[in-house]
């Protein structure tokens, strides 16, 4: 007897049916009522005659995004698990849900795509009024009191200078690279170093008071390299913790996964609390607990007075901005898009929302209206949230990485950009003033690309200090423009 085996290519043509009804191009809407969206999808067939997936969202920038993996049949749904996508084909359209945190969608056919809009020509606003040259690039948020900027540099050192004009009064060695803002004081200025050190300085005069070691001088670091192409892993992990002041304590975490309550005259420790994670952000206190993010992923409470855990939640994902207390929540933000509220007495959720792919690298800020401030990553977008529920009010394109925490005037708020290049979604640095009320750009300040150079623009956040915006480049320079 004859048995028949049909060859790889008659197999292959008869699986290629299976999928078939998903093949093509789809358009519509998805997302909860609070952040509605337009979006597509293209499915298509590979050289293997397996389903793969592009991606049109243009509230993230993605025009043609060729999704990792391939789609595999589970029942009578098709499932991309490496983005957390689900299909289906019901009364001919495309339906499913996407997670975590980004909602059901429901496509119909379409013939075209959206392609991505060339850079709109926005005013280019007031020049600064001075820009003083530091040296190497200036993550670090500056810190401003009684007419003077501290700032720290990637170079190991501490500068103040006049909020007037940018002059020098005087500059403190540390030696190794500074990420955070420093905390200014009426006599002292308290910041960390990558040394592993907790310093205090006297303000005046930047002379060292005491240095506390926070044990983590060997917690590793590693910057966005300038050459792209065989510059190593790098770790994206460029913030440091700011000081908390609270009747004489400094609360601040380190990089080794920690928290250290420290006497603030003394420099001796008070207690030392375990955080199951490097802590590169700042605490926040509602007077009796304490509150930090890990790069493990948690969001914690902590007893202020003895360091005794209270409550942790697990946000799956690096918490890399600083949780914030607004509007009697916890509002904290991951590396995977979540932005999400939390009562601050359990760490019960309050509301969540999605980023669409994002990352939430930015700290939000309060506004005094109810409503929150964040910047964010590939979305490009600052955003604006109605702090009770987490409803989406409006959402800016600043055409670049607003990964710093963006500064609040009664009606302003001004957002830096990071530059990026070469990358998949176009980026550009620049300074932003945005109108509160709508989001609408009143003017921005394009900082200038450099040849050979991966980042640019700003990652600090911007300071507010009377009618000046204070801010330190990627470029190693501090700038003072006018906060009109």
């Amino acid at each position: 007897m004859i048995r028949f085996v049909p060859s790889l290519v008659l197999l292959q043509a008869a699986l290629a049916g299976e999928g078939d009804e998903l093949v093509g191009r789809w358009w519509g809407t998805a997302g909860f009522p609070e952040d509605r969206i337009e979006e597509g999808y293209e499915i298509r067939r590979d050289a293997k005659q397996e389903l793969e997936v592009l991606l049109y969202r243009p509230v993230v920038n993605f025009y043609g995004l060729r999704l990792p993996g391939t789609l595999v049949q589970q029942g009578d749904a098709w499932v991309l698990k490496s983005f957390g996508v689900t299909f289906r084909v019901k009364d001919g359209r495309l339906v499913g849900t996407e997670e975590p945190f980004r909602g059901p969608f429901a496509l119909e056919r379409t013939e075209r795509f959206p392609s991505e809009p060339p850079m709109p020509e926005l005013p280019a606003g007031p020049a600064p009024r001075w820009t003083r040259k530091l040296g190497p690039a200036i993550y670090a948020t500056a810190a401003v009191l009684d007419g003077t900027v501290y700032v720290g540099t990637t170079g190991g050192m501490v500068h103040a200078m006049s909020l007037a004009d940018g002059s020098l009064r005087w500059t403190f060695t540390a030696g190794r690279p500074l990420f955070g803002e420093p905390l200014a004081t009426e006599d002292a200025l308290f910041f960390v170093c990558d040394d592993g050190l907790l310093r205090r300085l006297e303000r005046d005069t930047g002379r060292e008071v005491w240095r506390y070691d926070l044990g983590d001088a060997t917690a590793p670091r590693s910057l966005p390299h300038p050459v792209v192409e065989n510059g190593g892993s790098f770790d994206w992990c460029t913030t440091a913790s700011k000081p908390l002041l609270l009747d004489d304590v400094l609360y601040v975490g380190s990089g080794d996964g920690s928290l250290h309550a420290v006497d603030a005259e003394s420099g001796r420790r008070v207690w030392r609390a375990p955080t199951r994670g490097a802590v590169r952000t700042d605490a926040a206190s509602d007077g009796s607990s304490l509150f930090v993010g890990t790069l493990a992923g948690l969001v914690q409470a902590f007893d202020l007075a003895s360091g005794s855990p209270r409550w942790q939640r697990d946000t799956q994902a690096m918490v890399t901005s600083s949780p914030v207390l607004i509007g009697g929540k916890l509002v904290a933000g991951n590396r995977s898009g979540l932005f999400v509220a939390f009562d601050p007495a359990n760490g019960d959720r309050k509301w969540a929302r999605g980023f669409w792919g994002s990352s939430v690298e930015s700290t939000p800020v309060a506004g005094d209206d109810g409503r929150l401030y964040v910047g964010s990553s590939d979305l490009r977008r600052a955003c604006c949230f109605d702090g009770a529920d987490g409803r989406v009010l409006w959402r800016t394109d600043v055409h670049g990485w607003a990964w710093a925490r963006p500064a609040v005037t009664p009606s302003r708020l001004f957002v830096c950009a990071i530059g990026v290049s070469p990358y998949e979604i176009r980026h550009s640095g620049s300074l932003n003033a945005l109108d509160r009320e709508s989001g609408k750009i009143l003017w921005r300040w394009a900082m200038p690309e450099w040849p050979g150079s991966f980042l640019s623009g700003f990652a600090a956040s911007p300071v507010v200090a009377g009618d000046a915006v204070v801010v330190g480049g990627l470029d190693g320079s501090m700038y003072c423009f006018p906060a009109e």
